[in-house]
């Protein structure tokens, strides 16, 4: 309930409406203030003793709390503020009186046993992972971009799905493979069974070209085995070298039905096939064959033609057309091949979905369903190449917004967490452990674009991906890529409060986080990510606020990373300054060094909400000399979020009066630093150094500075600003102020009783601790009043009225609320407020009646 100046309404109003002239703008009052405070900065700045100066010294602080309710019945007494208020979004909850969290961005060395690697097979994985993420340029079957990372994640706040244009599926490259292709018979090569070939027959296809490049093929084959992959696959030779592993299926018995379905339904398709120079003829052929198959359940079993199905089905392959070999590939893969033949496929489909144009066919051919049942179905270690392709295929359907909303309704995040177990499963001194390295990378780089789906999300929940993904990156901590998908994953999901709660309640993640930043120092694109995901922890459960504190050496590696990028960022400026001849050109978004500063700020500011933390974080000096590093060098106009954090982050340490306090020891220095905040063009850089002077204030030495500096210019002003919040803030320097009997005149100046009483009527009972602390400001200008109208001048009558009515708790209280606020409501009128607006009211009127 907020009342309003310039609203009529036929209801009358409860309270007393002060006439007043037209009010001035926020933007008016602040440069004011600002005026005032320049003309009057004409004697040299108050500068810190070097006693006072030091890090490093001894001392108790002195503790000012509010006085107890009680105070009323001895003598005049005075009211102080022990903290400025938090706010809302990323200050505390208006109701909670400590620090504040910082819930958006606009961590010592854990030792994990290190892995007993075997040289030669470090050598070996290298050189297949070199040969896997070489550029297609090169003409690698698979691309070194082929999990591009996202093109928008400069800011981690919003974090854009991967659904953008991808160079590696470009028709430039899917072309350029094709011209590389070696042409045998027009297109339409001849296929080789070992099984099916009788031995002169063969001797005679050796001695031709074909027979040459069935000898390279397969000299290629164990070249590539040897690696773990192939290195290169051109579409007119690769499929045929996947033949030579046909099973014999001339043994299989067959039924006279099954034998007239052979040659009524499936013998004239594949003559059509044969036959057909038309591509869209063979499309269609392809498409009755697939319906017969599946009437004639022909798919998943052994027949005793499959093989000179097979033959046929390949021979179409060297055809240069991607609608013709997805549905080629739809049919093998339905058939349920094996070994190399299921290699040979699985290249096919990664191929065609590789090229994006090849999306809308993809989506109407339904290959999806094929490439998860292999992802479902088939054995990890025997077929981890084969899974590899068809990994890296479903992952660039993962690039496309109709297949990846198919792949959430299909139940591909289950198909994928139950791979990625077995995965896990797979130790390290095993076989195949480094090799399943790149199946990892296409995996999580398909779980990170799901997780841009909320069905997804809540699936990624229900099925326990928070611990999978735990373990692989504690497996796979030297495999950068698969680390970082894994970590964007994280970003990704921290943002939504259930899946944020999912990953602090698996406690194994703060020191695989803390393991990764000291092994990872200078990563930043790493960095960045785990102080996002650790500071969206900490914003929003005080036990991993408990528990990543508790980690072994976690503050100290907090701070060696702000050393890092606070010098990385100071040699930036360096050379911007030399190259822009002392002149700093303003960016538009902070730098990466600027970017990684914002986020650790960011995790210190949200542990020092935990009481215990925070006592112990505001002794320790080292943490805050580094933030106090941060105001001293940057400007708010360099990179204004991150002097905010910085500012915010010593507010919140300065809320606690701890023995050998680094606040209160740099407690002068720190307000020389907000005097720049205050003369900034930022309101938000005003407001937060406004709030932490309402802590400082606390400290005799802080307010002789704010008296001496005219600050309390700024404040009476700011009352004028027409914002809860602010007036909070503001209204808790000038409290303290009035603790000291010799600095009370000052609010006299600039109207400042009548701004006060202005507050109160517009905030009062929309929030009753701001009402609070106006009735206590007064109460404490008020000690020694001799006479209400020469104390409270020309607004005595309105003060009086105002206080009557806000006492009274049928016109105070809004009944419309819900039970719960209205409750709450209810408590602070009844604790807070009431106590001490009766006690005003009452001093008021025994001095205003003598007068009558």
């Amino acid at each position: 309930m907020q009342a309003s100046k310039n609203k009529s309404s036929e209801k009358p109003e409860p309270f007393y409406r002060l006439s007043m002239p037209k009010p001035k703008t926020s933007s008016e009052i602040i440069n004011e203030a600002r005026n005032v405070l320049r003309t009057l900065r004409t004697r040299r700045p108050f500068t810190p003793t070097e006693d006072q100066r030091k890090l490093f010294g001894s001392g108790s602080s002195r503790t000012l709390e509010n006085r107890p309710l009680s105070v009323f019945s001895l003598h005049a007494s005075s009211f102080d503020l022990t903290e400025s208020r938090p706010v809302s979004g990323i200050r505390l909850s208006p109701l909670d009186h400590k620090p504040k969290v910082l819930t958006s961005a606009k961590d010592s060395f854990i030792s994990l046993p290190k892995p007993s690697v075997d040289p030669e097979e470090v050598r070996r994985v290298s050189s297949a992972r070199a040969a896997l993420f070489r550029r297609t340029s090169q003409e690698n079957f698979l691309p070194a971009k082929m999990f591009p990372p996202d093109q928008n994640e400069g800011k981690l706040d919003s974090e854009e799905p991967t659904m953008m244009n991808n160079p590696c599926r470009s028709n430039e490259n899917c072309l350029a493979e094709q011209r590389a292709h070696t042409q045998i018979n027009n297109g339409k090569s001849r296929l080789f069974y070992n099984e099916h070939i009788g031995k002169s027959e063969r001797e005679d296809i050796l001695k031709g070209t074909a027979g040459k490049l069935l000898f390279q093929l397969r000299g290629e084959s164990d070249q590539m085995k040897k690696l773990g992959m192939n290195s290169s696959c051109p579409r007119s030779t690769s499929w045929k070298r996947g033949l030579t592993g046909l099973e014999d299926d001339r043994t299989v018995n067959e039924s006279e039905e099954e034998e007239n379905f052979w040659h009524v339904k499936i013998l004239p398709i594949l003559c059509e096939l044969e036959n057909e120079d038309n591509i869209e003829n063979l499309c269609l052929a392809c498409t009755k064959l697939h319906q017969a198959l599946n009437e004639g359940n022909m798919f998943g079993k052994r027949f005793k033609r499959k093989s000179v199905l097979l033959k046929t089905l390949y021979r179409l392959v060297d055809i240069d057309s991607d609608p013709l070999c997805l549905k080629l590939a739809k049919i093998i893969l339905s058939m349920k091949v094996n070994g190399k033949n299921l290699i040979t496929v699985c290249k096919l489909a990664f191929k065609i979905c590789r090229n994006e144009k090849n999306d809308y066919i993809i989506q109407n051919d339904k290959l999806l369903d094929c490439l998860l049942e292999v992802l479902r179905m088939e054995d990890l270690q025997k077929n981890n190449e084969a899974l590899l392709y068809c990994m890296g295929a479903v992952k660039f359907m993962s690039g496309n917004a109709v297949l990846i909303n198919e792949m959430v309704n299909k139940q591909a995040v289950e198909v994928l967490l139950q791979l990625m177990k077995q995965i896990n499963n797979i130790k390290e001194n095993e076989t195949h452990f480094f090799s399943l390295g790149h199946l990892l990378v296409q995996l999580t780089a398909t779980l990170r674009n799901l997780a841009d789906l909320p069905e997804a999300r809540c699936q990624l929940i229900c099925n326990g991906a928070v611990p999978e993904l735990c373990v692989a990156l504690e497996q796979r901590m030297n495999d950068t890529d698969v680390c970082t998908y894994i970590v964007r994953i994280f970003s990704k999901l921290s943002s939504y409060n259930d899946f944020c709660a999912a990953l602090a309640d698996c406690s194994r993640c703060y020191i695989l986080f803390l393991a990764l930043l000291n092994k990872h120092q200078k990563k930043q694109d790493l960095v960045v990510r785990i102080v996002f995901i650790l500071g969206n922890l900490t914003a929003k459960n005080n036990e991993a606020r408990k528990q990543f504190f508790k980690e072994k050496g976690s503050v100290n590696t907090l701070i060696s990373l702000f050393q890092i990028y606070h010098k990385l960022d100071l040699n930036a400026e360096e050379w911007n300054h030399e190259r822009g001849g002392g002149e700093k050109k303003k960016q538009k978004h902070p730098s990466e060094a600027e970017d990684v500063l914002i986020k650790l700020i960011r995790v210190l500011a949200n542990l020092s909400v935990h009481p215990s933390v925070g006592a112990a974080l505001a002794a320790a000096h080292r943490v805050v000399e580094l933030l106090v590093m941060v105001l001293e060098y940057k400007s708010i106009d360099d990179c204004e979020e991150l002097v905010i954090n910085a500012a915010a982050t010593i507010n919140n340490l300065s809320y606690y009066k701890v023995r050998s306090s680094a606040i209160e020891d740099k407690k002068l220095h720190i307000a020389e630093m907000l005097l720049k905040l205050l003369m900034s063009n930022s309101m938000d850089g005003v407001v937060e150094a406004v709030r932490v002077f309402g802590n400082l204030s606390q400290y005799h030495e802080i307010c002789d500075f704010i008296i001496q500096k005219k600050i309390y210019k700024f404040m009476i002003a700011l009352l004028d600003a027409k914002n809860q919040d602010v007036c909070f803030s503001a209204c808790g320097v000038l409290l303290n102020l009035t603790i000291d009997k010799n600095k009370r005149a000052f609010l006299k100046e600039d109207g400042g009783i009548g701004k006060l009483v202005d507050c109160l009527q517009d905030f009062g009972p929309a929030d009753w601790q701001l009402a609070c602390l106006i009735c206590k400001t007064l109460w404490n200008y008020s000690e020694n009043i001799t006479s209400a109208a020469s104390c409270f001048g020309e607004d005595t009558d309105t003060l009086l009225e105002l206080l009557t009515s806000l006492l009274d708790e049928g016109l105070s209280l809004d009944y419309s609320l819900d039970r719960d606020l209205r409750d709450c409501n209810k408590i602070y009128w009844e604790t807070e407020f009431k106590p001490v607006a009766e006690k005003l009211l009452e001093r008021i009127q025994s001095h205003h009646s003598s007068q009558h």
